[in-house]
């Protein structure tokens, strides 16, 4: 698959997962995903795609520190509707490298263990944009994604669809709209926020 250079120097998200080892996928159940994975299963990168990717990788590292965190053990709790400003894009990223899901996931073993079902929640009393709980030591962290700090992905969008947009605008719509999504990973810390 062709795909942007930059995407290959995003660093990666690194999970542990119980169920996938218990389930013989790999000897320890360590799961890491790249951008690219996350782009194949969103279908497409922008700013929500990588926001979501920064939300999660910024606030599991806030989570766990040096743990490896535990896909499957973390409760993701969204502030907006699914509706609302692609926060089911976001979402679905999300469920993607925790595992949360709403009712659609995996329900467990008959012990009960490795239910994926009740763990993400949409239109959740909090401050910030998006909160993730450890559920074994109901530790939690908010996390905001500000890309307007560095980045104007409407202006972009504009530039090649509004009615001054030019031939031109538009052969260059796609290189400047991933020029964009590449900004905002080159100045995550600037458009992330992660309040403990």
């Amino acid at each position: 698959m062709e795909y942007r250079a930059f995407f290959d120097e995003i660093e990666k998200i690194v999970v542990e997962d119980e169920l996938a080892k218990f389930l013989g996928v790999n000897k320890d159940g360590v799961i890491d995903f790249s951008y690219l994975d996350i782009v194949k299963t969103a279908g497409h990168s922008c700013g929500t795609v990588a926001g979501a990717y920064l939300i999660a990788r910024e606030g599991l590292k806030a989570l766990y520190s040096e743990e490896l965190p535990r896909r499957g053990e973390i409760k993701v709790e969204l502030k907006k509707a699914p509706v609302d400003d692609n926060a089911g894009v976001v979402a679905a990223v999300l469920s993607n490298i925790t595992g949360a899901t709403v009712d659609f996931g995996f329900g467990g073993i008959p012990t009960g263990k490795f239910n994926r079902r009740g763990l993400l929640f949409f239109e959740a009393e909090i401050a910030e944009d998006v909160r993730l709980t450890r559920l074994d030591t109901n530790q939690s962290v908010g996390i905001n994604y500000r890309p307007g700090k560095v980045v104007n992905p409407m202006a972009i969008l504009m530039s090649a669809i509004g009615p001054d947009a030019t031939q031109e605008d538009k052969e260059r719509f796609p290189d400047r709209f991933q020029e964009m999504v590449e900004t905002v990973f080159n100045n995550s810390e600037k458009v992330i926020e992660v309040v403990s």
